[in-house]
């Protein structure tokens, strides 16, 4: 009965974790409909002027390099800091 209990314990663990990285948006990757789905305070207009960054700055090197978009703030970084990873970074430096 224990090991069942463990075993259940762990299964838990597993799918509660693969749920709170489903939620982590790649700003180098994605495009303008995930990043307005997926991102607090960002919606069509303010993700469009992430990618339009992106398109002419390469990748984002640093999280922060978001408040370089236009819309894009310290409150708006703040609400969305543990749900931004950066991926995908240009070859060329």
């Amino acid at each position: 009965m224990r090991y069942l209990r463990e075993l259940l314990l762990l299964v838990f663990i597993c799918l509660s974790s693969s749920f709170v990285l489903a939620d982590r948006v790649d700003i180098n990757t994605a495009n303008a409909d995930v990043l307005a789905a997926e991102l607090h305070g960002i919606g069509a207009k303010k993700a469009a002027e992430i990618v339009k960054y992106r398109e002419v700055n390469g990748s984002f090197k640093s999280i922060e390099e978001l408040i370089k978009v236009k819309g894009i703030g310290d409150t708006i970084l703040n609400k969305n800091r543990e749900r931004i990873v950066i991926g995908g970074m240009d070859e060329e430096t």
